[in-house]
């Protein structure tokens, strides 16, 4: 899918994928990421977080588009919102363990962060997420 098709509340990661990019969830105002990666072509929504022994507390990956990931041979817990083109949460996992599947109909993208922070930030379904610029 080439990046003009997946217009969304990502379009500023995808024209500028090499700039830093905070995720804030815009009804409580908390930042739930410092340090946003995006997974948009086949390669890296394949590869996600595999290989790695930890994602920090202040870091996300998006995955667009898709509505399912899984967590095959992955090493740690991790939260999952399942996100609508215009950044509205869909559905939120918490903790999700290694070797389970997770879908959500209506989601674009899927943000992948470290297990329990969504529960800190006060983060849920119905809330919206955007991208700013720290």
């Amino acid at each position: 899918m080439a990046a003009a098709d997946m217009a969304s509340w990502i379009n500023a990661q995808l024209r500028d994928p090499t700039s830093r990019f905070r995720l804030v969830n815009t009804r409580t105002g908390a930042a739930i990421a410092d340090v946003v990666a995006g997974a948009f072509d086949p390669a890296a929504r394949r590869r996600g977080l595999l290989g790695r022994d930890a994602l920090g507390a202040s870091e996300a990956l998006i995955i667009a588009p898709t509505n399912a990931i899984h967590t095959f041979f992955m090493r740690f817990d991790i939260d999952v919102a399942f996100v609508a083109r215009d950044g509205r949460i869909v559905k939120i996992r918490a903790r999700i363990p290694p070797w389970r599947i997770a879908a959500a109909l209506g989601a674009f993208a899927v943000v992948e962060v470290a297990a329990g922070v969504f529960e800190a930030t006060g983060t849920k379904t119905g809330d919206t997420l955007a991208l700013l610029r720290p």
